[in-house]
């Protein structure tokens, strides 16, 4: 176990109080223990903060003002930095190597390996995987079981692939990937020409393909679909939830994060740093500024141009009878106009 000053050390936090407690894992501020880390990201618990038995807060250094003028446990240790959270996330991080079960490189003897695939030889491949022809398997990547990549897909280095993910034909994903189960990367989008004269719908052969850059993490049950003639492209750093479906040809740019149940139509081009709340719904062939953030449950319905804006489309929550009162009235708008 890491001492809070060799913490403190590595992640170039600022310590107050002793560096000599030893430390393995975070818990919340109410349930912590004398071994436990703690942080405060938000004014809102810092009477929760106060009280608590933790070894060491990670805190900013206004919250750490506040508790140092309150009593608080003797043996605290503070580790003080501009952004708590972060700093929670990373050293989460090395807490979470340290206790993680390493896979052994190598291929379990119920994966089927087709001829012309190519695997590192420090991957793990697991139990009843699918590697086709021509696909590439990078270092150190793990392919837990029941995963299957189509032929000359490729993935990059220290990706972790969870079970029963499906990746299509001649996708490519970039190193330090997750991927969690469910998810199916480059099957076909949903294009069909209508014929009304010939009652059918023809459909589109989807000839493009998925292009995932670096450290991007997909949650589970996550569909997108490969593009039409060029490809959907996810750019390096995006974070996606559970139950999103990306449509063919969209493109997202670096370090955007889309929570769940979030559906982007076809050609929709959403820019950097964006954050969307979960249930968003884009319609196709839309251009979204980078650094726009859009609260849960949103519909956008045109493009947003103007970049680091926020925008809302929901109807405030109101008790049923009341909303019934004021749709009514919506219906009515255009006339009180006249």
């Amino acid at each position: 176990m890491p001492t809070i000053a060799e913490l403190a050390k590595q992640f170039s936090a600022r310590l107050v109080g002793s560096g000599a407690l030893q430390v393995k894992e975070f818990a919340p501020l109410k349930e912590a223990n004398i071994q436990q880390l703690a942080f405060l990201a938000n004014p809102l618990y810092r009477s929760d903060a106060v009280v608590s038995a933790a070894a060491g807060l990670v805190v900013s250094e206004s919250d750490f003002e506040y508790l140092s003028q309150h009593e608080s446990p003797t043996y605290r240790s503070y580790l003080i930095t501009n952004n708590p959270y972060a700093l929670f996330a990373r050293i989460s991080q090395e807490f979470a190597k340290a206790s993680s079960n390493k896979l052994e490189a190598g291929i379990d003897p119920t994966a089927v390996i087709e001829a012309g695939a190519i695997i590192a030889s420090s991957a793990y491949i697991g139990p009843h995987c699918y590697i086709s022809k021509n696909a590439k398997v990078g270092e150190r990547t793990q392919l837990l079981s029941h995963v299957a990549i189509g032929e000359s897909a490729s993935i990059g280095d220290d990706a972790i692939i969870y079970p029963h993910v499906t990746i299509y034909h001649g996708c490519s994903l970039g190193h330090r990937m997750i991927i969690h189960s469910g998810t199916v990367i480059g099957s076909d989008g949903f294009g069909f020409a209508p014929d009304l004269p010939a009652k059918e719908w023809v459909k589109v052969p989807q000839i493009g393909a998925v292009v995932i850059g670096d450290d991007v993490e997909i949650g589970s049950n996550t569909s997108i679909d490969r593009g039409a003639m060029a490809d959907t492209v996810i750019e390096s750093g995006c974070k996606i939830d559970n139950l999103v479906q990306i449509a063919h040809n969209v493109h997202i740019g670096a370090l955007t994060v889309i929570a769940g149940n979030t559906a982007v139509a076809g050609s929709t081009r959403i820019g950097k740093m964006c954050m969307i709340g979960g249930s968003t719904s884009f319609s196709g062939h839309l251009t979204i500024a980078d650094q726009t953030t859009i609260s849960g449950g949103t519909t956008i319905i045109r493009s947003i141009d103007k970049p680091g804006q926020h925008y809302t489309s929901i109807f405030p929550m109101l008790p049923h009878s009341d909303w019934e009162k004021n749709a009514a009235i919506l219906r009515g708008l255009d006339k009180m106009r006249q």
